[in-house]
């Protein structure tokens, strides 16, 4: 149940907060006093899209905050734990700030929370019937909705549209397969060549880098040959070769040590390379023998390097690359060769339509019941509301080859007389007529909610008289059952509720605010015979407001 409301700084409300009460609650006021600005302002907080531009003027944001009792709803003290948003036991707080720079935030029991969350914890909370509600009666979806909803068939809804996707998403596959057999086809020739290329080179993991290495030798070996031949002489061949001549050094200083042994440590040295340089002669006498002038093997080895080259560029990769590129071919083969199953994907379509016929069968069946409660129910309403219409039906119209929303689609239906054959909505009830049909059909329907809390705007807009009170009537009656909160123009509808608000607008400064006031029972006798007089308000006036707030008395909402 909706406790409290608290605005700030929202279109022309300043400061506002409203303690809500159980039952019947008419909210009424001139026409631009901002009665359905509270309502604007509550659906912020549940989640609506924000503007900035409601934030009011010479203000920095605009904020919002509802108080829920959940005392009596165990699935959002769940839903809060299980989302770490809880707060005290038996109550949520949402709350909405809108920045002038149009950034928007969300909180729940004071935690930072997304949008979707808010819409999703103020769904379970509170159901706002908008006065635009009959023009959206006549779409389809709406039509089904509403049906379904008020069948309690939201397991069956979600079976069928589940087992639906599933049918389609077979159906596809197949499709797919019969689309995509001839590029299959193009593509497992493609890699067949590719594979004949790749396994007639053979390359091997390295390849590539041993060739190169053995070209650049092979093609420099008279400059390889040339260079350890100078290497050699300069290092022990010629007279006063660098050898020798370290050995001489290494002599002298020897002889010398004897009277300083700090030179012990560079002869040392001395004697270390020259064992480093009598090694490295003996490396290059081995190179040099090894080094060969082989022009036949140069050109076979750059005919193997032209052929991968080759071959590389062909396959649109690079030379060390091609033996990856062989197993992933290989890879995509072996997976081409298993896909596409066609008596596989055959049996999973038929097993997935089979599944979705029998959920089909079981929702059907449901909608029929519930459209022949729903006409019985909106009839009687209609009666109640003396429409002059006589009967108010739910059509299920198979749909070939079913759907996502089932085997058929519901169509709203009205007979304008008794007797004359029902039409659809759309075609045959005028404005005033599809608002009262519209009205009916909320009252009704609202009584299938688990939503403790029901607000209905200016729902009761193109009736009046004896409609209006009946219409009041049925409004108090779900009163007894649930929170409802009407804004509403009709004294015949706010009289029939148990408390009433008046909201006012007035100027200050050059300012425009809008402010609440809970109206007691001689506040009330005034704001019924405004209602009823006008400007003029005349002491018949007021007693005809206290015979309307006297007479109440016990009503049911009926069939």
């Amino acid at each position: 149940m909706l406790k409290s409301l608290s605005i700030r700084d929202f279109v022309i409300v300043e400061r506002l907060v409203l303690e809500f009460e159980t039952g019947f609650t008419a909210l009424t006021g001139e026409t631009g006093a901002g009665k359905s600005i509270l309502l604007d302002a509550l659906a912020l907080a549940l989640g609506d899209r924000a503007d900035a531009q409601s934030i009011r003027d010479g203000a920095d944001r605009a904020e919002v905050e509802v108080e829920f009792d959940t005392r009596s709803m165990p699935v959002i003290e769940a839903w809060l734990a299980e989302q770490a948003l809880d707060g005290d036991p038996g109550t949520v707080s949402l709350r909405r700030v809108i920045e002038r720079s149009g950034r928007s935030r969300a909180f729940i029991n004071g935690r930072s929370t997304t949008l979707a969350g808010l819409r999703e914890v103020g769904e379970r909370l509170v159901d706002i019937h908008g006065q635009h509600e009959h023009q959206r009666l006549l779409r389809a979806d709406v039509q089904r909705e509403t049906l379904d909803a008020h069948g309690g068939l939201e397991a069956q809804v979600l079976a069928v549209a589940s087992a639906w996707r599933e049918w389609q998403r077979w159906q596809e596959a197949r499709a797919q397969l019969a689309r995509e057999q001839a590029s299959r086809s193009a593509e497992i020739d493609q890699i067949a060549w590719q594979l004949e290329e790749l396994d007639r080179l053979d390359v091997s993991a390295g390849e590539w880098d041993e060739v190169q290495a053995e070209q650049s030798r092979l093609a420099h070996a008279a400059a390889l040959i040339e260079g350890a031949d100078s290497a050699l002489t300069a290092l022990s061949e010629d007279e006063g070769a660098a050898l020798e001549r370290v050995g001489a050094i290494a002599s002298r200083l020897r002889s010398l040590a004897d009277h300083d042994s700090a030179l012990v440590p560079l002869i040392e040295l001395l004697d270390g390379a020259e064992a480093q340089m009598q090694e490295a002669v003996h490396g290059l006498r081995r190179y040099r023998d090894r080094v060969d002038l082989d022009p036949a093997r140069l050109q076979a080895v750059e005919r193997r390097m032209d052929a991968i080259h080759g071959a590389a560029r062909k396959l649109r990769t690079t030379p060390d690359e091609m033996p990856a590129l062989r197993a992933r071919l290989a890879a995509r083969a072996e997976e081409l060769a298993t896909l596409g199953d066609e008596v596989v994907l055959a049996e999973r379509e038929a097993e997935a339509g089979r599944a979705y016929r029998a959920a089909a069968a079981v929702l059907g069946a449901a909608r029929r019941k519930a459209a022949q409660k729903l006409s019985r129910e909106v009839s009687a309403a209609m009666a109640d509301l003396a429409l002059g219409i006589g009967r108010f039906e739910v059509s299920l119209v198979a749909i070939e080859g079913g759907s996502l929303h089932g085997d058929e689609r519901v169509e709203f239906l009205i007979a304008t007389n008794a007797g004359s054959p029902a039409r659809p909505l759309a075609r045959v009830a005028s404005g005033g007529e599809l608002s009262r049909v519209s009205l009916a059909i909320q009252v009704i329907t609202s009584r299938r909610s688990a939503v403790p809390t029901l607000i209905f705007d200016e729902v009761d807009s193109g009736i009046g008289g004896a409609v209006a009170e009946q219409v009041g009537r049925k409004l108090r009656a779900l009163g007894a059952e649930r929170q409802v909160l009407c804004v509403t123009h009709l004294p015949q509808v706010a009289s029939q509720a148990a408390h009433q608000w008046t909201v006012a607008k007035s100027v200050e400064r050059g300012v425009t605010r809008s402010s609440v006031r809970v109206l007691d029972a001689p506040a009330r006798i005034e704001e019924i015979a405004r209602m009823l007089g006008g400007a003029s308000i005349t002491e018949t006036t007021r007693r005809h407001a206290a015979e309307m707030l006297s007479g109440r008395g016990p009503v049911g909402l009926g069939t």
